[in-house]
């Protein structure tokens, strides 16, 4: 495995100054937002796919510090009921994909996508209950006249352009957990597969590691991301309490830098459970932890990795300190 980072934490330097800094803190990849929710402050997939030479100029300054990209990130919502929304979505993928094929990159990162409840809905419709009966109609709606078509289409145009679609598990989207993920891959083929994040698993109570052997042999990135659960706001709330994220004193559980949630001992099994799974590509470090600074957050995170793992950048192999 390779020691990477989500440059998007890092969006007021300049590429090269990003990953300048990054080969100073001993990280081999990264993972470079082109549009969607990352942004586009060091790539934007729509602008390269009409100009070359600044596809391979990114290449170029990426290489010159000895660094390589582990994936290319397009997070949206290409089933947004907004069609404007949903265009943009799905544009954007595209491009991210003819980028990546450009660049020899086999990785594009992005949401499942969430629709409405119907073709006149307005707004996403995340339908996660059990009763009333009306969400289970509504889940069947989402996932057989939307979700599966979509990405049979899509995840077709990426493996025909040399490119896997790894999906991040993520909560407001309808893959959100490990079913949902094996669910849609079962129906669409190995086009698709996991962006594992396990800050995402932690606050619905799944166990990273038991997620990790469930899903062998279609994990396709690793994101190194930390979730801290406040047992004083969950045991008043509970975990879906809808505090917004700049509340930290309220929230029942808060996105950390790796270590500040769970302990070493956490991360290795995370760590020993992906080696026995057959992973052996980036983690993938991304910096969300609203009580750090970004060089803080990612310099612990690197730190708590390293005193983790050891990551040999000439064989990409990888053992345990």
């Amino acid at each position: 495995m390779k020691l990477g980072v989500m440059t998007v934490c890092l969006s007021s330097l300049s590429l090269d100054e990003a990953c300048r800094y990054l080969k100073e803190q001993g990280v081999q990849q990264v993972e470079i937002g082109c549009g969607g929710s990352p942004g586009t402050a060091h790539c934007d997939a729509r602008k390269m796919a009409g100009d070359p030479a600044a596809a391979d100029e990114l290449a170029a300054t990426v290489a010159k510090h000895g660094l390589t990209i582990s994936a290319f990130a397009v997070h949206g919502n290409p089933l947004h009921p907004d069609q404007e929304t949903a265009g943009t979505a799905h544009a954007e993928f595209e491009a991210a994909v003819l980028l990546a094929e450009r660049l020899g990159v086999k990785t594009v990162i992005t949401f499942s996508g969430c629709p409405g409840d119907c073709e006149t809905s307005k707004y996403p419709n995340w339908a996660v209950a059990t009763w009333p009966e009306d969400y289970e109609k509504i889940r069947r709606w989402q996932w057989e006249e939307k979700l599966i078509p979509y990405w049979k289409k899509a995840g077709a145009f990426a493996k025909a352009h040399h490119v896997r679609v790894a999906l991040e598990i993520h909560p407001g989207f309808c893959v959100y957990n490990v079913p949902t993920m094996l669910r849609l891959r079962e129906a669409v083929g190995d086009a698709v597969g996991a962006n594992l994040d396990p800050s995402h698993l932690f606050w619905q109570g799944v166990d990273p590691v038991a997620a990790v052997h469930a899903l062998r042999g279609c994990i396709y990135h690793f994101h190194a991301k930390d979730t801290y659960i406040d047992p004083y706001n969950t045991a008043v709330n509970g975990v879906l309490h809808t505090s917004g994220f700049a509340d930290t004193a309220a929230r029942p559980w808060l996105f950390r830098t790796v270590g500040y949630g769970h302990g070493a001992q956490t991360w290795r099994a995370i760590f020993s459970a992906l080696q026995q799974a057959g992973y052996d590509g980036v983690i993938s470090i991304e910096h969300e932890d609203a009580l750090m600074s970004q060089k803080e957050g990612l310099e612990k995170a690197i730190r708590v990795l390293r005193d983790t793992m050891i990551f040999d950048a000439p064989t990409a192999d990888v053992y345990w300190a």
